[in-house]
């Protein structure tokens, strides 16, 4: 074992302990998949990362992505996670005010301003409409009517989310699904806020077979979903989403939609410094 740099810091919140928590392992050379994992799966956390060297010059670090279950290509809220505990740790933006970050996914863009960070959405490697035998099957997940559901897509960028449209945030907000159905689907579900609201739209994010259930603030689904929305005109970039309501959480994610691109960003805060024996 080796004394390693750790943090925890907390994504897409502007108060401390209310976003979703992320555990990063600093100069993490020489552990093996294995031994990521377990640590990933001890912390019980939704994710745990841990921050190399890049192998490329175009990159300012490289991560690597674990859920208590599985390593991710990429997934949002590590990533605006990773880039915070980075510059705590002594890094610097580039003269752009941006980050580069790779990950298994390729290289992934961050812009740093002074009380946000937003990534750069990587490309759906799935976009299409869910066949209906699986909506049907979503439905009793759920515990809603088939007619609840407006829309329904493939929203893959690493993990494998569905997204799930319904008519009213108040309606996201009162679901009560059942985990033991779903198996091993990852289930994103929006809905919208009226126009005097402070948030636009309410995200909800389920996990089957993950201890982490329901996840706290979800970037790689919130990116999907901004996607997704934007695309069909359901919404306009920028607007502003909330999520981990029913948690205790008040986490907000900012979408904003430049040259093409899809942004996701957040308030990040680190929560704890230390050292970690791995």
């Amino acid at each position: 074992m080796k004394v390693r740099p750790y943090s925890e810091v907390d994504v897409f919140s502007s108060e401390p302990y209310r976003g979703n928590a992320l555990a990063v392992v600093h100069e993490a050379d020489g552990l093996s998949v294995e031994e990521m994992q377990r640590f990933a799966t001890w912390t019980n956390l939704s994710e745990t990362t841990f921050l190399l060297p890049p192998t490329t010059p175009e990159a300012d670090y490289r991560v690597r992505i674990f859920t208590t279950k599985e390593e991710l290509p990429f997934a949002g809220h590590p990533t605006l996670g990773t880039a915070k505990a980075w510059l705590d740790a002594g890094g610097s933006p580039r003269p752009d005010g941006t980050v580069i970050q790779e990950c298994a996914a390729g290289l992934i863009t961050i812009r740093v301003a002074e009380d946000q960070l937003a990534f750069a959405a990587p490309p759906l490697t799935r976009y299409e409409p869910v066949d209906e035998p699986l909506i049907r099957r979503i439905t009793g997940i759920l515990g809603i009517p088939r007619e609840n559901i407006l829309d329904a897509s493939w929203l893959v960028n690493g993990p494998r989310w569905i997204g799930i449209r319904l008519s009213s945030a108040q309606e996201v907000l009162s679901l009560q699904p059942d985990p033991g159905k779903a198996g091993d689907l990852e289930i994103g579900v929006v809905g919208p806020y009226g126009p005097m609201e402070e948030t636009q739209f309410e995200v909800r994010a389920f996990v089957g077979g993950d201890p982490v259930w329901e996840d706290p603030v979800t970037g790689s689904l919130n990116a999907g979903l901004a996607r997704w929305l934007t695309d069909t005109a359901v919404a306009s970039a920028p607007y502003t989403a909330s999520q981990g309501t029913v948690l205790g959480r008040r986490g907000r994610v900012h979408i904003s939609l430049s040259e093409g691109k899809i942004w996701v960003g957040g308030q990040v805060t680190g929560c704890i410094g230390g050292t970690v024996r791995l």
